[in-house]
């Protein structure tokens, strides 16, 4: 079907409004970050104040919290990762007795909120030894993930193609050998987009570290942007510029992987 120039015009009229409403929070916070502290700086001309980031990195030991983001983060998208393709893989393309309600059960992990099992979850965790640790704080998430990852590679396992399946297992491959060396390299955009998701959703988690660490001994990077919001309420410059260095890390990923999540996300994992 053709398109005329005004639909064509159209639809670039409506794109370029709504990134506009996208981008122009995101033009502002960055602006605040490189701006200067006080009106009366701002009246001596314009320059970017670079040091509002060291200051803020300083003073708000994002340095401490973003390590420990890193660190949750990394136990976060291994085991959940890893386990969401073996289970993809169990449910996709085997075939066993009670899987429809395994899966179901799976998929609870995605229609329950957080909000409704943080408190049991909290005192399971504390009878435990859990709490104020990295695993009390991780293993919550990597659970989560699972859920969708599970989910999300199952779709992927469920259609590939079968005769690529059929053809190895005729070769002598077992369920091993076809997984890893067959489907998983195949699937490397779906595999890539469920790491990115995975690693921004546990880089922006607030509630999970706030509640199992109590004492603020695992205090990641969106805890920490949040009490130093509490301590500089008038520092306008250096929050922004806190909120830029726990953004960022997140868009360097996405920076890095944005082929393959484009990728997925438009294909959906879906193989011919």
């Amino acid at each position: 079907m053709k398109v005329s120039a005004f639909e064509r015009a159209t639809n670039y009229v409506v794109l370029v409004f709504f990134a506009l409403v996208v981008l122009g929070p995101i033009g502002v916070i960055v602006s605040l970050a490189f701006g200067p502290e006080s009106a009366s700086v701002a009246r001596e001309g314009f320059a970017l104040h670079i040091e509002n980031f060291a200051e803020a990195w300083v003073v708000g030991r994002f340095g401490e919290y973003m390590a420990w983001s890193v660190v949750v983060a990394v136990i976060v998208v291994v085991i959940a990762v890893t386990c969401s393709i073996l289970a993809g893989y169990a449910f996709g393309v085997m075939r066993f007795r009670g899987s429809g309600v395994l899966f179901a059960l799976f998929l609870l992990g995605i229609m329950v909120p957080t909000e409704a099992f943080i408190v049991p979850l909290f005192f399971d965790m504390r009878s435990l030894g859990l709490t104020n640790t990295v695993w009390g704080v991780a293993l919550p998430q990597a659970a989560m993930s699972i859920a969708f990852g599970t989910y999300w590679m199952r779709t992927y396992f469920r259609s590939a193609s079968l005769s690529i399946i059929e053809a190895a297992r005729l070769d002598g491959a077992g369920s091993f050998r076809i997984l890893w060396q067959i489907l998983v390299p195949v699937g490397r955009p779906a595999i890539l987009t469920l790491v990115l998701l995975t690693f921004m959703w546990t880089w922006n988690e607030f509630l999970i570290p706030l509640v199992m660490s109590p004492s603020g001994t695992v205090r990641t990077a969106p805890l920490g942007l949040a009490f130093f919001q509490g301590q500089y309420t008038q520092g306008t410059a250096l929050l922004a510029a806190g909120a830029v260095l726990v953004a960022l890390p997140v868009v360097v990923l996405y920076i890095f992987l944005q082929r393959h999540f484009i990728t997925g996300m438009i294909e959906g994992a879906v193989r011919e």
